[in-house]
């Protein structure tokens, strides 16, 4: 297959780097990744839910038994209040299959050897400093005084995305959700199995969630308000062990079996994943020769369920424009699959985390809605893209 873009440099290593990656190699380009951390990024990120749409986008690429050799089938969630109240409970539709809930750096770690196995070059230690655009091509110089040079440049560099600066100085920051969040998987919660179904209950000290597996194993997650912006640093600056204090105070009394859960976690186990965090709408996906992809454009809570799968949506969608379509009509194209669902997405998961982090807490006021629209998405990997009307930075 012959691809508009022969080469690409890829700015970060994780889950929609390494996707976007592999999509290029199919559709016929080179993709280099360039991720900063020396290593794979072990230990960053909790759990998360990979729904049908996003495993779905990672078949379209012949990907998609990557996560199911990693994650654990999963139907649905279920809602109630800290005293029990039920709130609903969310489903899939019968016909599609479970969604798989995936430890985060398993899944980077798995799809970072997919893409090596499949060709796809990673080099680490690779912190981006800044790019330029030389209209022929892209070169990006690193922190350690190295350069790399391609025909494009995709940043999938995170919610504190360097290229997003570079693209638009004035592009909007994240914005901090009220919310710190935890996470710990246990080889034995001494719990019944929750039969395929994540359990959430809210109340004011948070919001607490856990899923058992067959065996007895299984983890939890907390989002707990915390009205003081902290980052990842400054959150993991606290140790475990007082971290966990803290938590077990919160949830002292709630229904769910979190007490119980916290107990039995060893501080060592503890995941401190830092504050949850929503980008705004970016005005600006792409300039020249480089674009967006991923949290880097489109952020959403953990809230959303949804996050990773609408990066994965989103790499495969650029990749299939730029096989078909040369790469200023290609941005404009693939702006204009995205945009529209990602933003919906975004602002269903920032009314959830109101919710969560308001003042009494409780989560009275979240009312699960149909979300069909968002697992039936497809992508038909081998339909042509037709060209979309550019606008912005990339017009003709």
């Amino acid at each position: 297959m012959t691809s508009h873009t022969r080469t690409a440099l890829v700015i970060g290593g994780g889950i929609a780097g390494s996707t976007v990656a592999m999509a290029l190699h199919r559709a016929g380009s080179e993709a280099t990744v360039h991720e900063a951390y020396q290593l794979t990024a072990d230990g960053i990120g909790g759990g998360l839910s990979l729904a049908p749409n996003g495993v779905r986008a990672l078949d379209a690429i012949g990907a998609g038994d990557v996560v199911r050799r990693v994650g654990t089938p999963m139907r649905g969630t279920v809602l109630r209040t800290a005293d029990g109240t039920p709130l609903g409970e969310i489903t899939l539709p019968e016909d599609l299959p479970p969604s798989r809930f995936v430890w985060r750096g398993d899944l980077n770690r798995a799809l970072q050897e997919e893409a090596g196995a499949r060709g796809v070059r990673t080099v680490h230690g690779k912190r981006l400093v800044t790019a330029e655009d030389t209209g022929d091509g892209v070169t990006a110089r690193f922190a350690d005084g190295t350069t790399a040079r391609a025909d494009i440049l995709i940043g999938t560099d995170g919610i504190r995305s360097t290229v997003r600066t570079l693209i638009d100085p004035d592009a909007p920051r994240p914005h901090y959700a009220g919310l710190l969040g935890f996470a710990a998987p246990l080889a034995d919660t001494h719990l019944p199995a929750t039969e395929g179904k994540l359990h959430v209950g809210y109340g004011p000290g948070g919001s607490f969630g856990h899923l058992v597996h067959a065996d007895g194993s299984g983890g939890w997650f907390v989002n707990l308000p915390h009205p003081q912006p902290l980052t990842l640093a400054q959150a993991r600056r606290t140790p475990a062990r007082q971290w966990l204090q803290t938590l077990r105070r919160a949830f002292t009394g709630h229904c769910d079996p979190a007490a119980a859960l916290l107990a039995r976690t060893d501080p060592a186990d503890l995941l401190i994943t830092g504050p949850l965090e929503t980008m705004p709408p970016v005005p600006v996906w792409s300039r020249g020769r480089m674009v967006l992809v991923g949290d880097a454009v489109h952020a959403a809570s953990p809230s959303s369920g949804q996050g990773a799968s609408q990066a994965i949506e989103s790499s495969v969608q650029l990749a299939r424009c730029l096989r078909d379509l040369p790469h200023r009509q290609a941005f404009a194209a693939y702006e204009s699959l995205r945009r529209a669902r990602v933003e919906r997405i975004i602002a269903l998961a920032a009314r959830t985390n109101a919710s969560k982090a308001g003042a009494h807490g409780g989560g009275r006021d979240l009312k699960p809605e149909p979300l069909d629209w968002q697992f039936t998405y497809r992508i038909d990997w081998d339909a042509p893209v037709p060209a979309a009307a550019q606008t912005g930075e990339n017009a003709a």
